[in-house]
């Protein structure tokens, strides 16, 4: 018992983001994926059902199966809180939300015969965040530039060259959202 009391609940964003997205998993589970496919996966569908909305940030909460999770929260818990703490829970949470709905919106609008769920988008927005960690206020760090360049790059070039069922414009997105919201945290300014 003395233990659990030492636990700490350190990174309340991203710790409830990956608990969240296991419940939306297992309930995805129980329900045959009826819930994933109503809430937590985003798709053409019309303006006036009110799931459309929802599953405009719910997306990034579904996952298709463990592996898929495990896949996206193993790097989310490592990068999130570091970020969390130097970012501030509110500023990250809006950053997620944020990115969700970008890359939730274009799915929607740009893909209408297909789904999109999962955190990669998320995950690569953090990653790009977390190049933007080192530096001076008002500078472009060169991480962020070799980071953007190696793994953008490699998406842009996987899109190209492989036909797999990830989506790299959803990594793409997440990316660039995590440059832009990082440098407009941090001061940065043309």
């Amino acid at each position: 018992m003395k233990l659990l009391r030492k636990i700490q609940y350190n990174s309340p964003v991203i710790l409830t983001f990956a608990l969240v997205s296991l419940g939306v998993l297992l309930l995805g589970e129980w329900t045959g994926g009826a819930s994933t496919a109503l809430c937590f996966s985003v798709y053409r569908a019309p303006l006036n059902d009110p799931f459309t909305y929802l599953r405009f940030f719910g997306h990034v909460l579904g996952h298709a199966d463990y592996n898929h999770y495990i896949g996206n929260m193993t790097l989310l818990l490592v990068i999130g809180p570091p970020l969390e703490e130097r970012y501030g829970s509110k500023n990250l949470l809006e950053i997620i939300a944020a990115t969700a709905l970008i890359s939730g919106l274009v799915q929607f609008i740009c893909f209408p015969g297909t789904a999109l769920l999962g955190a990669s988008g998320i995950v690569f927005m953090l990653i790009i965040l977390s190049s933007l960690s080192g530096g001076e206020k008002g500078r472009i760090p060169l991480t962020l530039i070799l980071v953007y360049v190696i793994y953008i790059g490699g998406e842009i070039a996987d899109g190209i060259l492989q036909t797999d069922n990830i989506s790299q414009l959803t990594h793409i997105i997440g990316g660039t959202c995590g440059a832009v919201f990082g440098l407009s945290l941090r001061g940065w300014k043309r």
